[in-house]
């Protein structure tokens, strides 16, 4: 199979050009991930550095090798400086600029001026390092929820690997700009996969930042960004879903409605600034006394409530209690401020049957209010006798709001 250098070039050139531009109208819609715009200009770069490549034997060595072949490490390191940035971490100017200071200087050694074995191997070695790191950088932001990340952690690996390729190759088969030099069928699969992989890469980083700005839309409209917790929409749709494994698995289940005590006094006495703090502790402790599978959200104001998958009377009643007794020990002192904040508890329990969420929380509201007039910083939990009373009065079930209890 034959390849034209030239056309190869030219096709190169116009791909880079093009994803470049492409990456940074795509940034220019949307300039909060700058990461794109960062790749972007890697491959204008690499566009650049085949041009001036693509000038040996019209122009000194010195341009057309060492110049070029800086300019296209640059631009992989480059791309590597993009992941760092999308996953949140600095850039680092002497990692960008190593690359090329370590090949033009090792370029004024007689050694490596005089061998073209030599000059392949190390500019290999540059752009496999540059390449792995890239996907190291990436397999260390793997916890976000992208799952466009794991194909550009593969190819970016797998292209790292192949390039290594072009050593041995190189020495079978010498580059040369004016002939028809890739006769070997390796060499051909090569150079097509390094072209594809432009493509497909720049693709995969775009959609990777597209996927993310989705996510965090997501985010913001079911997160309450105040305590990171589910807000009152996320938590409706989250125990529907919990609803349906219940209808699937029968399984008992536990509503928990949970109240701050005198939180409008907590404003007034040590400002709203405070009392934000005080609702993020309280989302930090009942977050990390449920189990996994169980889901804690905000319902608004200081109003909270939890479904607790797996959980008949003593367990609903026993993660109540260590939520309650846990947040007194925390919030007892917050900030340096004698706060001494509690939290009252209505709990209901569903045994084995259909999960319905609304009316197992009315009721659970309801045992909320006994728990207040108890004396507050109590679990109660819903009696027959409330079963009875919200029965006789089922129009006017509600999902607990927070307004009616604002001077609670």
């Amino acid at each position: 199979m034959n390849l034209d250098v030239n056309t190869l070039f030219l096709v190169t050139i116009y791909v880079e050009a093009m994803l470049g531009l492409l990456l940074l109208f795509a940034w220019v819609q949307n300039a909060n991930i700058m990461a794109v715009a960062w790749w972007g200009s890697a491959h204008l770069l690499r566009a650049a550095s085949v041009v001036i490549f693509g000038m040996w034997g019209s122009v000194p060595e010195l341009i057309s090798i060492d110049l070029a072949n800086a300019i296209l490490f640059t631009a992989f390191a480059i791309t590597w400086t993009g992941a760092r940035v999308f996953d949140g971490r600095t850039a680092s100017p002497v990692g960008i600029l190593a690359g090329a200071a370590v090949w033009l200087i090792l370029c004024r050694t007689d050694f490596v001026a005089d061998s073209m074995e030599a000059r392949v191997l190390i500019s290999s070695g540059i752009i496999t390092s540059y390449t792995w790191l890239t996907a190291y950088e990436f397999w260390q932001g793997r916890r976000e929820p992208l799952v466009s990340r794991w194909p550009a952690i593969f190819m970016l690996f797998a292209h790292g690997a192949l390039f290594l390729l072009r050593t041995p190759l190189s020495q079978l088969l010498p580059w040369s700009p004016n002939s028809q030099v890739f006769d070997s069928v390796w060499l051909t699969v090569l150079s097509f996969e390094a072209l594809l992989f432009t493509i497909a890469i720049a693709f995969i980083l775009l959609a990777m930042a597209k996927e993310r700005t989705e996510l965090r839309h997501k985010t913001a409209a079911l997160v309450d960004p105040l305590t990171g917790i589910a807000n009152r929409r996320a938590f409706l749709e989250g125990g529907a879903q919990l609803a349906c494994r219940v209808d699937a698995h029968p399984r008992a289940a536990s509503i928990l409605v949970i109240d701050l005590d005198h939180f409008k006094s907590i404003n007034d006495r040590f400002g709203h600034a405070l009392g934000d703090r005080v609702l993020q502790v309280f989302a930090e402790t009942a977050t990390s006394n449920i189990g996994p599978f169980d889901l804690v959200g905000r319902l608004g104001g200081e109003e909270f409530a939890a479904v607790l998958y797996d959980a008949g009377k003593e367990k609903g009643l026993a993660t109540a209690e260590r939520i309650r007794a846990a947040f007194a020990e925390v919030a007892s002192e917050v900030d340096g401020r004698l706060v001494s904040a509690t939290v009252s508890i209505g709990v209901a329990v569903s045994q084995d049957g259909p999960l319905d969420v609304p009316a197992m929380l009315a009721l659970a509201d309801q045992a909320l209010y006994q728990a207040k007039e108890r004396g507050r910083n109590r679990v109660e939990i819903a009696s027959l006798d409330l079963v009875l009373r919200l029965d006789s009065t089922t129009p006017s079930l509600r999902i607990p709001n927070m307004s009616a209890k604002s001077a609670a």
